[in-house]
């Protein structure tokens, strides 16, 4: 479904190249295509923009959370009294105030609001204490008395398979055995090779906060930072015992989110407090509680065997994946399902036999995080590509156009890919793209080293790396998910208003549901109604579904209120509505007689439509890994240029480039800031973010433990080529931008750090000792 000229705007700039040679083509300035500014960009840039954190109500109740010193460990007794008695303290809850088993979960429904008997990772909650100052309630939760018998934590996934069941449900939370091709055919040609991906956390902006407030009806108010408020709502009504009319989540301001906002386990206890208080209670987590409470990457151990020709051209790939789930099951089946159907990357693979498993443990809980399953089996086929060049004596890039993935080629789950798939494309541009200069010796360009300004290293030491790396992800949800979502679109008095729950999560949404607004009813002044569950529902802000399908509900609505503007003047001068088009205000038809305003067609009336967008549907992969799981496809090409200290083992990324299929370019300017960002938390968990435990407890839970990069490691990053092949499916034909390049880029600084060292680099983060060449420099 694209937009048709009849409907596109006609307002555009010009502009000018910095060298004064011929200007670029004409952008519209409104509509899609132009980079229309986010509504909100003002006020995040001045610090006025409410988020949950900066919510007050009278009456207003600080809560605060008990959380377990242990990673497991049984409980023996909760003696609540000291807590309840301390002067300003109003309510403390634990398991026993949750009716029914207190157990929630997006997807399998094992993880207690509360524990009650056992302790199955360190953070979960135990208490959650309502008082009148934050400080009071800090110290109630404390003085919360549990009585633990310590138990010796699993926390190696190898051992969780023969280990006593950690939860109910086992430790299995999945198992996916994907058999595609001759099990017998073996190549010229045998590389083998064992990954491990570390636990990345999301690290948001903010730390998780809400506000909740009781009704007259019996039922609660959840003021939060929610990404999937429906489900959320219907999570929350279960655990109070309520009716999911009787509890609204309304939708502050999200400080970003890659799928670290899912979790409600905040949401819920806070909720609890105000049914018990009768009073608003607001929750504002520390750092340390953030990396406690809500969902990781999943740490992940990966081992490989590729077959090939001669030529280099893949046979075969063999692989095992092992996900540690943590002690709860959130969205590992996803993942899982995404790691197997990925594992041999975008790469023509004949025979493929592929094993996967899911489970817990007692790590911390992983969940959804942008670009889960995908990234860390790209890693590992990236590393076995660059081995297997290595071995037959090929270039690295020349060897992977030879395997590379195009349209019609089939998945080893037995999909077709129907959407463009510009694989070879994407590389042979990284390719010819010129690589940076090399730095200077000179002390003034010290700087330059790896390590910064006051590095210890010497120049002398320093080696290039170049490494290139393709990934690709999957769009909306996958096996089966019911991907469906509702928009209303409103006109009147020369304003247009988008009610859509659809979550601004920084991935620029609003913006696009205003930009689609503007080409087909040509209104300039469009406003997005805030989120909360009185509308109907538009699932998660994830896997680009916003993008797909609520822009692909707004653009139906609008068209609807299209009709209704255009029908009564087509009648009227007997032709039909396609010979009308909708640019700058004005409304024209095909031969110039009939030439009019948009607000005097309205002619005061108001108009609205109500419309709904779901893709066609997929299924679930079957006991042999075969299956349409996937509604569409996306790629990504990266080279990265590092230079690395080989006797240190320090690395600086230089530069990274980037090729990408994007569908159509929707906003520009939005578009770039989101591949730049996906680069950047690629760099982080190439070289620097891992949550790092000890026997199940984290080490040090904070931002001064947990290194992400700033932008001083942020390096040039070079946007190469957008490729624009319309996928047919898909609204606008674009494709989501955000998650293949935090995919792709760990690969391509791993392949880098490979050819500047000669080492086999198989563990992200990289850690200094492996960076340290080889054999010593000459």
């Amino acid at each position: 479904m694209t937009s048709d000229a009849a409907t596109a705007t006609s307002t555009t700039r010009t502009t000018p190249q910095p060298d004064g040679g011929e200007p670029e083509r004409e952008v519209p300035v409104l509509g899609l295509g132009a980079s229309l500014p986010p509504a909100d960009a003002r006020a995040k840039t001045e610090g006025t923009f409410p988020y949950a954190a900066d919510l007050w109500a009278e009456g207003l109740l600080w809560a605060a959370m008990l959380r377990s010193p242990h990673p497991h460990a049984r409980i023996l007794s909760i003696d609540t009294t000291a807590a309840a008695a301390m002067p300003g303290v109003r309510a403390v809850v634990t398991h026993e105030d949750i009716p029914g088993d207190g157990s929630y979960g997006r997807r399998i429904a094992d993880r207690p609001v509360f524990a009650s008997d056992l302790v199955r990772h360190h953070g979960e909650a135990i208490a959650a204490v309502a008082a009148d100052h934050p400080d009071t309630a800090r110290l109630a939760a404390a003085a919360v008395a549990v009585e633990y018998e310590v138990l010796e934590p699993v926390t190696d996934p190898e051992k969780a398979f023969t280990a006593e069941p950690l939860h109910p449900d086992g430790n299995l939370v999945r198992h996916i055995p994907l058999r595609y091709g001759d099990p017998d055919a073996v190549g010229e040609v045998i590389v083998e090779g064992l990954y491990r991906i570390g636990r990345q956390d999301p690290a948001p902006i903010g730390a998780e906060a809400g506000l909740a407030v009781p009704r007259p009806d019996g039922g609660v108010e959840l003021y939060t930072a929610s990404t999937d408020p429906h489900t959320d709502r219907d999570l929350a009504a279960a655990c109070f015992g309520l009716d999911p009319e009787r509890v609204k989540v309304v939708v502050t301001g999200v400080p970003g989110a890659t799928g670290d906002r899912e979790d409600p386990g905040f949401q819920i206890p806070l909720g609890l407090l105000a049914l018990h208080t009768g009073c608003p209670v607001k929750l504002a987590a520390t750092r340390e509680e953030s990396f406690l409470g809500h969902a990781h990457r999943h740490p992940t151990l990966l081992r490989y065997r590729h077959h090939a020709d001669a030529e280099g051209r893949l046979v075969k790939v063999e692989a095992q994946i092992l996900l540690d789930a943590g002690a709860y099951a959130d969205s590992s089946s996803e993942s899982l399902a995404a790691a197997v159907a990925f594992a041999c990357g975008p790469y023509v693979v004949p025979h493929a036999f592929i094993e996967g498993w899911a489970v817990r443990t007692n790590n911390p809980p992983s969940g959804h995080v942008r670009g889960e399953g995908a990234m860390q089996v790209c890693a590992a086929y990236e590393g076995q590509m660059d081995k297997l060049a290595a071995k037959l004596g090929v270039d690295p890039v020349e060897l992977r156009l030879r395997n590379a993935l195009s349209t019609g080629d089939i998945l080893p789950t037995s999909q077709t890919v129907t959407c463009p798939a510009p694989v070879a494309r994407l590389l042979g541009e990284l390719r010819d793209f010129p690589l940076p200069t090399l730095p200077k010796d000179a002390p003034e360009d010290d700087w330059l080293l790896p390590g910064g300004l006051e590095g210890a290293g010497e120049p002398g030491a320093v080696r290039r790396g170049v490494g290139y790396a393709l990934g690709m992800v999957h769009m909306l949800g996958a096996e089966g998910a019911d991907e469906v979502s509702t928009a209303t679109v409103r006109v009147h008095d020369g304003v247009a208003t988008v009610i859509c729950a659809a979550v601004e999560t920084g991935q620029g949404f609003t913006t696009l549901a205003r930009q689609i607004v503007q080409e087909v009813l040509g209104v300039e002044e469009v406003q997005v109604a805030a989120v909360d569950t009185d509308q109907p529902p538009a699932g998660a802000a994830t896997h680009g579904r916003h993008t797909w399908v609520s822009g692909g509900a707004v653009e139906r609505a609008a068209r609807m209120v299209r009709t209704q503007l255009l029908q009564p003047l087509a009648h009227k001068f007997g032709m039909s509505t396609e010979l009308l088009q909708i640019a700058d205000g004005k409304i024209t038809s095909y031969d110039g007689v009939l030439s009019t305003t948009v607000t005097e067609a309205m002619d005061g009336k108001e108009l609205w439509a109500t419309a709904q967008c779901r893709p066609h549907p997929t299924e679930p992969l079957d006991e042999f890994g075969q299956g349409d799981a996937f509604v569409g496809l996306a790629f990504c090409a990266v080279r990265a240029v590092v230079d690395v200290d080989i006797e240190l083992g320090s690395v600086r990324v230089v530069e990274m480039a980037v090729a990408q299929d994007v569908g159509r370019i929707l906003n520009p300017s939005q578009l770039a800031t989101r591949i730049e960002a996906g680069v950047t938390q690629g760099i982080g968990a190439a070289l620097t973010e891992n949550l790092r435990t000890a026997r199940g407890l984290i080490r040090h839970p904070d931002l001064t433990g947990y290194a992400l990069p700033t932008a001083l490691d942020a390096p040039d990053i070079r946007i190469v080529t957008l490729v624009e092949e319309r996928d047919v499916v898909a609204p606008f034909g674009a494709k989501p931008v955000s998650a293949v390049p935090v995919v792709t880029s760990p690969a391509a600084v791993a392949s880098a750090v490979r050819a500047a060292t000669g080492r086999p680099v198989n563990r992200l983060p990289i850690r200094p000792q492996a960076a340290v060449a080889a054999t010593p420099k000459s």
